[in-house]
């Protein structure tokens, strides 16, 4: 992707940050190096014609995560942000924060259960700061839907919805998946929640408690079946969560609506904010009948305080709609400030277990579950060995769950 002209060495930013996994992580680089408390430092990638490219910006790039870490302390790295494979942040998170080093997780926090528990006992030993830095929670519309319900307008909270579509082709996915081990091609779909559950955590303050799964079989997908293995067309699961409220969430569906949509309900109002209705909208109650939700007028998407209209106005050039640019400013705020982020890593791993637990329930035809809290031992320690998954090694080995539903209607006829 095409980098900004930033130039290097602002040797008196605070945070030395170096950037693993240079395809995605370059929208960051771009962020970061423009943060006068962030000096990127380094950036690694086994992808040779992307460290060549970082290297002809300035900055130093590293094949190996291992002379990343190495090199970097020598640069004056104290801090890594991850952007390397879905699956496979928690390894990578634990190696930096025992090289003395604070970390952000840019998608989801762990791939296994096992991985959930030892990201969250290396945190706990080793003290250095973690955060998930799920951006959708930041879009500015949620953000606004975050804040009217703060305020209690909303009444008891009842319901929320979190769905996120983003179908591809056979083309665009082979551009996204271009060998057979790729993580998009074995994915479940209930395993990309992030962008629907992690805004309804960050708007009601709640986590998941307990998860029922299900997933749709697609003949579409299904047909492409030759290089792509989670041929399922949708996942949803269903939440019990720990405020006492319902919450229904998609993954990363290929419905034919491509679009994403939030609603939050209560006893007095609810806030419906997508792409479908063009913004946000409030909807009441009166004497108990509902409102005529489509004529509900629309909310202003602005905020009174001069700070966040700033911030706004000058994320609007950051990536998935100025949310990216906040990533960066709550990073800052807690490493520099301690400034406690929401998503640290016990709700991390709650939103990467629900999804993991809502493909077991899926699996088993939804099948109640329930998510541990990984602040308690005795929980964690249920699940400390269960490395089970959905994806391949790059040798094309290690895969110890189905990744799409394994019987179908039909199924016999195809």
């Amino acid at each position: 992707m095409e980098q900004a002209n930033i130039p290097a060495g602002k040797k008196n930013a605070e945070i030395k940050i170096g950037v693993f996994g240079a395809s995605r992580g370059g929208h960051y680089y771009n962020l970061l190096s423009a943060n006068e408390h962030c000096e990127v430092v380094a950036v690694c990638d086994k992808n040779p014609d992307e460290t060549k490219r970082i290297e002809g910006l300035g900055t130093p790039a590293f094949r190996t995560f291992e002379e990343f870490l190495e090199k970097g302390k020598e640069l004056g790295m104290n801090a890594v942000f991850l952007c390397n494979y879905f699956h496979q942040h928690a390894p990578y998170a634990i190696k930096a924060m025992e090289a003395g080093m604070d970390v952000v997780s840019e998608c989801t926090a762990a791939g296994t259960l096992k991985d959930c528990v030892e990201l969250v006992e290396a945190v706990e030993r080793t003290g250095r700061k973690y955060l998930l830095g799920e951006n959708y929670p930041f879009i500015p519309g949620l953000m606004k839907m975050s804040e009217i319900i703060g305020t209690g307008k909303l009444g008891s909270l009842l319901y929320a919805e979190g769905e996120y579509n983003h179908s591809s082709g056979p083309e665009e996915t082979h551009q996204l998946a271009p060998y057979p081990s790729h993580w998009r091609l074995w994915r479940p779909r209930t395993y990309y929640i992030t962008h629907s559950l992690g805004p309804v955590m960050y708007m009601t303050g709640s986590e998941p408690r307990y998860v029922s799964g299900r997933a749709a079989h697609s003949d579409l997908v299904y047909g492409q079946r030759d290089f792509r293995h989670n041929y399922d067309g949708a996942g949803m699961i269903f939440c019990e969560m720990t405020n006492g409220m319902m919450a229904r969430c998609t993954g990363c569906t290929e419905m034919a609506s491509d679009y994403t949509r939030y609603r939050v309900c209560g006893d007095i109002a609810a806030l419906e904010y997508g792409d479908h209705i063009d913004g946000l909208r409030m909807i009441y109650t009166d004497d108990a009948k509902p409102a005529d939700s489509e004529k509900a007028p629309r909310v202003p998407i602005e905020f009174d305080d001069p700070e966040m209209k700033r911030k706004v106005e000058e994320a609007q050039n950051a990536g998935h709609g100025g949310a990216d640019y906040f990533v960066v400013e709550t990073m800052v705020d807690y490493f520099l400030h301690d400034v406690k982020p929401f998503f640290d890593v016990y709700r991390g791993v709650a939103m990467s277990a629900a999804a993991i637990l809502g493909w077991l329930s899926a699996l088993n035809h939804g099948e109640n579950m329930k998510v541990p809290d990984f602040r308690i031992k005795e929980e964690r320690d249920l699940y400390r060995n269960d490395d089970r998954t959905p994806f391949p090694d790059e040798n094309m080995q290690g895969i110890t769950l189905p990744c799409a539903l394994p019987d179908w209607p039909g199924k016999d006829q195809k």
